[in-house]
């Protein structure tokens, strides 16, 4: 069993595809043994993006993601990881396949509705980042 961390980004929230997102994990299989809607101050945005905080695009990611709410989950199943990012898609929702989140929801690289941990070191740092053990179920 893998854990990964996904965030359902502050467009998915403002689009209401929340439970869209939730019911598609679900039904894959997936527990989802940890969740919070939150906001995202600038610190938290510069801990989890650490190695794009230095990129001149930068400023304007942390704008997007300190704008509005978003949903943090811990997902749990067999190859996590890999299965979550496969459903959610290519990062452009421009150039995401069809029947992926982004690829059904997302025309932007920037507001692409979800972020899905790309592995194993990445998931176990962001989950610490987002969740205390005591808010996992």
């Amino acid at each position: 069993m893998e854990r990964t961390l996904i965030l359902l980004k502050p467009d998915c929230v403002q689009r209401r595809l929340i439970g869209r997102v939730v019911t598609r994990l679900e039904d894959k299989g997936f527990d989802i043994i940890a969740m919070k809607m939150m906001r995202v101050t600038p610190e938290l945005s510069r801990r989890h993006y650490a190695e794009h905080v230095k990129k001149a695009w930068y400023p304007d990611l942390e704008r997007f993601i300190t704008g509005g709410p978003l949903v943090a989950m811990i997902v749990e199943g067999p190859e996590a990881i890999r299965v979550v990012r496969d459903m959610v898609g290519a990062t452009n929702g421009l150039d995401a396949a069809p029947g992926t989140i982004r690829g059904q929801f997302s025309s932007s690289r920037q507001m692409n509705l979800v972020h899905a941990s790309d592995g194993p070191d990445s998931a176990t740092r962001e989950v610490e980042i987002f969740f205390d053990e005591a808010e996992i179920v």
